[in-house]
């Protein structure tokens, strides 16, 4: 399993349960990368989308206590596990929000980080992958300008991945 976001220089992904910026070489990256795969994201990231639907082109599981029409719903942790064991670990991306990536990217083999060099003002974050022993930058993009903001496309490696 892998988890994909942006971030600012924070560590922040959200604001308002929306993003901070608008992005279309990442959003394209996103949808390139997690087309024809499996999405893990909880409640509120599912109603973040536009008209609370689910992304297109990939099967869409939410961890939720309550059924949600249109998607597949795990309702605990063990639900989920079992759910993503169907699939190929490499297909499964953990898409958000916050509280689902802290409680998933302990189990992710890699994490790709959209870094943006900017304050987006967040309410939610992530945890700092720099100063967490477990996870090394593997690699990182030169800079890249996208919609007037500087980002950098880095790959987390967990050294040390908990299982399910």
């Amino acid at each position: 399993m892998k988890a994909i976001f942006h971030c600012d220089k924070h560590w922040g992904i959200g604001k308002s349960n929306d993003l901070m910026f608008s992005l279309p070489k990442d959003m394209k990256f996103f949808r390139e990368t997690t087309t024809g795969k499996i999405v893990v994201m909880g409640r509120n990231t599912l109603f973040s989308f536009p008209n609370g639907k689910p992304l297109k082109n990939r099967i869409n599981i939410v961890l939720s206590p309550n059924d949600i029409d249109g998607v597949r719903t795990a309702h605990d942790l063990d639900e989920l596990f079992e759910e993503i064991k169907k699939y190929p670990p490499d297909d499964v991306f953990v898409i958000g929000g916050a509280s689902v990536y802290r409680t998933l990217i302990p189990y992710c083999t890699e994490v790709l980080v959209t870094k943006v060099d900017a304050d987006g003002g967040a309410d939610v974050f992530v945890p700092d992958l720099d100063l967490d022993p477990n996870f090394e930058c593997f690699s990182e993009s030169d800079p890249v300008e996208d919609n007037g903001y500087i980002t950098r496309y880095c790959l987390y490696k967990n050294q040390f991945v908990k299982s399910f």
